[in-house]
């Protein structure tokens, strides 16, 4: 059997472990346990990476302490709007959404729109009506309501500003605003990659605002011949530098390894002042875990190693 890898991220930004209490801590590396958990036992019975990434994203997005699917952040108008994506590595077929609403697991959608339409990316109340048609799961708005997410968005109102979750402008007033984006990769035994990426957005957003997330090549991407990415952090910043893609063009094109193409990726993004990280893995089952930020919560267990969860640098 070829080396069988996993890892998940549920957001990069400030975290600082001085502002983190123990009990909050413990909080978010259960959550990214059981995600981890749940696509590594698909992967040990020798499921799918698509499987494997689409249930542990799930998972997240069940999670109220991330910002996806049900921990989603608020828009200025004071509702939640999500975004998706899922890429087949195998296949090179991808599947995403935006502003859907209600929906409560995103990520089942955008991979609905890869399996059942010629399309890539569906948005606001048509990607509602098609998820209407597949019958997938919605919930009311209370569902999706959590305190420290409405007060994020009262203060952002009061201050001006449009609030990245994962912003230092939070990051006194509450450890809970800084979690972003959600995503996993993964590697299975056939050597198929699968990446899957899931968000709220940002705080207070307004213009109908869309990020990386549900952009194929900016914040997800996934190709056998070279890696599957996740990204979370600035979504302008990694659209500008289409990053998820320019991972896996170095290792195609340069002949880089993972790790040297994550490297260099995460350079060039510093260098165009994008802020956050991603994570990745290739077809053997290497996987790299690289931001350039105070943290990043991250997990990740091949058969190789050990499961091991982080969230500080």
């Amino acid at each position: 059997m070829n080396k069988i890898a996993l890892a998940i991220h549920g957001g990069a930004g400030t975290i600082l472990k001085s502002e983190m209490t123990p009990a909050l801590e413990n909080e978010y590396r259960k959550g990214l346990e059981n995600a981890l958990r749940t696509g590594w036992e698909i992967l040990q019975k020798k499921g799918s990476a698509l499987d494997a990434v689409e249930a542990s994203v799930i998972e997240l997005e069940n999670f109220p302490l991330f910002n996806a699917g049900r921990g989603s952040v608020f828009t200025h108008e004071g509702k939640n709007e999500m975004d998706a994506a899922i890429m087949d590595g195998k296949r090179l077929k991808a599947g995403a959404i935006a502003f859907v609403k209600n929906v409560k697991n995103p990520i089942k959608l955008a991979r609905l729109v890869m399996e059942k339409t010629e399309h890539i990316l569906l948005a606001g109340e048509g990607a509602n009506e098609f998820a209407r048609e597949m019958k997938v799961e919605f919930e009311s708005e209370e569902y999706f309501f959590t305190e420290h997410r409405y007060r994020q968005l009262l203060k952002a109102i009061e201050e001006g500003r449009i609030q990245l979750d994962h912003s230092s402008e939070s990051k006194i007033q509450n450890p809970k605003s800084k979690i972003g984006t959600v995503g996993a990769v993964a590697c299975d035994f056939r050597g198929n990659l699968a990446a899957a990426t899931s968000t709220g957005g940002m705080t207070n957003k307004k213009f109908g605002r869309i990020g990386d997330t549900p952009i194929i090549g900016s914040g997800t991407y996934a190709e056998n011949s070279a890696c599957a990415i996740s990204c979370t952090g600035h979504g302008e910043y990694f659209m500008l530098g289409v990053t998820a893609f320019d991972v896996a063009a170095r290792m195609k094109y340069k002949g880089l390894s993972l790790e040297n193409a994550a490297n260099e990726t995460i350079e060039r993004l510093t260098k165009i002042n994008g802020d956050g990280g991603f994570i990745a893995v290739d077809a053997s089952g290497n996987v790299v875990l690289p931001f350039n930020c105070e943290g990043m919560y991250r997990g990740c267990i091949t058969n190789e190693l050990e499961m091991k969860i982080e969230i500080y640098r």
